[in-house]
């Protein structure tokens, strides 16, 4: 509190007009004084609580602000007590909940990634992928999956014969039943839904990633992931006899 009560001492900053506000970036804001960033800060963050048709503009310029003053404070995790205070001032000063909170800091996670060097990343245990990148990574594993469920249940289902015109609808008996052959339009729907599930099958394999594996599996984890991946590709490798035999007919 001592540094604060300091600070307390030093002339109030000019009041920043936050319609004048532009985009900048964090290079051009470590120039600026503490005092400067705060009110910054807070012009954003009131701004934000007034405009509701731009509020994801407004929630960047803040997380420029909280980047801008963790480099003027050498802590680019954000923890040092000192940090949190004046971060907590500017939140104070404007007003702001904790769910916009939340988002700021989720934009303060990707411009974090484009500030840092991936070595300087690593080396204060941070993530090399930003929140976006994560956020896009899980959507695509869900489409992948929904869709290879969907394949899955449609390679299950019947194919369905369209009545013809001239047909007289019969009962047919259990021997017939039993006798009678696909019908072209079960060969067809089988072959496209095997295309479709070895499509959906590489989808989902695709998806697995290297780094995941490496940096936050547990040996048990991967343990058990390497015995998948030993029975998927003991099923690729069968299947492949029969698709090489096919070429090598042809």
């Amino acid at each position: 509190m001592g540094e604060l009560s300091r600070r307390a001492d030093a002339p109030a900053p000019v009041p920043v007009d936050p319609s004048t506000l532009p985009m900048v970036e964090v290079e051009e804001l470590v120039k600026e004084p503490e005092a400067a960033l705060i009110a910054r800060g807070v012009a954003y963050a009131r701004e934000y609580r007034r405009i509701e048709h731009h509020p994801t503009m407004l929630l960047k310029g803040i997380a420029a602000v909280c980047v801008a003053l963790r480099v003027q404070h050498g802590d680019m995790l954000g923890k040092s007590h000192l940090y949190r205070q004046v971060i907590a001032q500017i939140y104070r000063d404007a007003g702001v909940d904790e769910k916009t909170q939340t988002a700021v800091r989720y934009h303060l996670g990707n411009l974090l990634r484009r500030t840092m060097t991936p070595r300087e990343l690593k080396s204060h245990g941070l993530l090399a992928t930003s929140p976006l990148e994560r956020l896009q990574d899980t959507r695509a594993t869900d489409a992948v999956i929904v869709k290879a469920a969907k394949a899955l249940t449609s390679a299950s289902a019947p194919a369905l014969k369209a009545p013809d015109a001239n047909d007289k609808p019969t009962k047919p008996s259990k021997k017939s039943a039993k006798t009678s052959a696909p019908s072209a339009g079960t060969d067809i729907k089988a072959t496209a839904d095997q295309l479709r599930l070895a499509s959906m099958a590489a989808g989902i394999l695709r998806q697995l990633s290297a780094d995941t594996i490496d940096d936050h599996m547990t040996d048990g984890q991967r343990a058990k992931l390497d015995e998948e991946l030993d029975a998927v590709q003991k099923t690729i490798t069968a299947l492949r006899k029969h698709t090489r035999k096919a070429r090598s007919k042809a």
